[in-house]
Formats: C-alpha cells, structure tokens, sequence
C-alpha cells in the first residue's frame, strides 16, 4: 500500500505545481463544454508566465541545480512564447492547449527538482522527461510546418525529429538508455531550432511581449545556447564537417563575446543585435552539419 504524505508535509513549491496543474486539467474540462474566451486565455497566459517565471516551483527548479529540470522550464518558457503567439492571431482555444502543455512541462521540472536521486532510476526519469519535452515539440514543429504552407526545408526537420525519436524509443526499449539519450538530445535539439527557425522575422515573433531589452537579451541568449548545443551533437555524427563548420562558429564566439561586453556596460539593445548575429552564424554551421534552417 502506498502512503499518503500528510498535505502539511508537502513542499509548498509541489502543491503549487500540482495545484496549477488541477487548474489546466479543470481548464481542459471548461474547453470541452464551450470555447474559451480571450480574457480567459489571457488572464491564464499571465499566470503560467509567473509559474515559469517567479513561482517557488520556478525557483526550486533553479536552485535545484537538475540539469533536467531546467531544460524542461526553458522547454515551458518556449511553449509558453508560442501560446503568446497563437492567442496573438486569434486562436485562443490554440492558445489554451499551449499553456495546459507549458504547464505540464513545469510541473515535470518540479518532479525533477528533486535532491534524492539514484543514479539508474535519475537516468531513466532524464530520459522519459527530455521523450515528452521532444514530443511536445515536435507537435510544435508540426503544427507550426503545416501553418506555414509545409515547407520542404521544414517537412525534412519534422522527418528528421520523428525519426530521431523512434531510434531512442527503439533503444531504450532494448535498455541501452545512453545511446537512446544522445539520439533523444539530437531530436529536441532539431525541434528547437526549427520551430524557432520557422518563427524567426514571422511578425508573430515580433509580437512576443518582452518586459525590457534585458530579458529580450536573455532569450537571445538561449537561442545562441540551443544553436551551440546542436552543432556540438552534429559533430559527434558528422567529425568530417568540423573543419567547414569552424569558421561561422568562432566568428559565432567572437560576437557572443562582444555582446557580452555590451550587455555588461548596459547597453542591451545593441547586444541583442549582436546576439542575432552569432546565432545566425551558428545556423550557417548547421546548415553544414546537414540540417537545413533559414538565417
């Protein structure tokens, strides 16, 4: 028989996630019944932004030091920019969904944000937490691919992501959960850069609501990460390509060095222009590795 922890006992940042978490499901419910409203959406927009953002969830997942737990607040926050997006041209039910699966994203990092860990179970709980951030993703990515009229460039991404998938399940089935993990890391890592590929100069990016250029800096600086993190996994498929690819990446350095510089002295706004730069450089050595995304 399983026992039950005293609700006294509960650590104040899980019953906020699972509290936020019986609200979407009563949310999802609501939706069944009748189309939600904008000022609903709205309103529900506001609150997963501070569960993401501000919420002891968010600062146990930050204090944690969990590795897994942050990647699946970054994958919450970018769910959460995409339902900003969608709500943005109309479709709040759309909107609605988004959020519901932000919400679960965070409430994955708290479950992981946890200090016992044994290694065997840590591994195999990293594993199906990066599997349902990929999934969440790729539906992302597919939605995203057919809006925009199913390009080529974009089908192949989504090909590429679902058969990245389908190797890791294969894999972990067969218990090799390292190999399984690295064809996962691939898969979310193309699904990132597609879907913010796809958004990139689409004027729904630009209606994404900022607080100031520091934090506008801030997300620039994760697409720079999540760009630099995917050509590190290319290598390891494709060393041949290293060569081609070092030019755009140190140039990349260079740049991200000089916004740093400039982020320090308080001068966001020219940072982030500089920021954008580097990471389109680091998309020119992607396209090298193999993977097509626009600039």
């Amino acid at each position: 028989m399983r026992a039950t922890i005293p609700l006294a006992l509960r650590a104040p940042w899980l019953l906020a996630a699972q509290a936020l978490l019986l609200l979407a499901g009563g949310a999802q419910a609501q939706e069944a019944r009748e189309p939600p409203v904008r000022e609903q959406v709205e309103r529900r927009l506001q609150s997963v932004g501070t569960l993401i953002e501000t919420s002891s969830v968010a600062r146990q997942i930050e204090a944690s030091g969990e590795a897994a737990a942050r990647e699946k607040r970054n994958n919450a926050r970018l769910i959460h920019r995409e339902a900003a997006a969608t709500l943005d041209r109309g479709d709040a039910a759309g909107a609605s969904r988004l959020l519901d699966a932000a919400a679960r994203e965070m409430m994955g990092g708290a479950r992981l944000a946890k200090p016992e860990q044994v290694a065997g179970a840590k591994q195999r709980r990293d594993y199906d937490a990066r599997l349902d951030s990929a999934r969440a993703l790729l539906a992302a990515q597919q939605r995203i691919t057919a809006e925009k009229g199913s390009q080529p460039e974009a089908v192949a991404a989504t090909q590429r992501i679902e058969a990245g998938i389908a190797d890791a399940e294969r894999q972990a089935a067969a218990g090799q959960l390292t190999e399984a993990r690295a064809a996962l890391d691939r898969a979310y890592l193309v699904a990132r850069v597609s879907i913010e590929a796809l958004r990139r100069g689409d004027t729904l990016v630009r209606t994404l609501k900022f607080a100031n250029a520091r934090e506008e800096y801030a997300y620039e600086l994760d697409r720079y990460d999540t760009h630099r993190m995917l050509i590190q996994v290319l290598l390891a498929d494709r060393p041949d390509a290293a060569a081609g690819m070092r030019g755009f990446v140190d140039k990349a350095a260079e740049l991200r060095t000089e916004a740093e510089a400039q982020a320090a002295a308080g001068e966001h706004a020219t940072a982030i222009k500089r920021l954008e730069e580097a990471t389109r450089q680091l998309a020119r050595a992607v396209r090298l590795g193999g993977i097509y995304i626009p600039l």
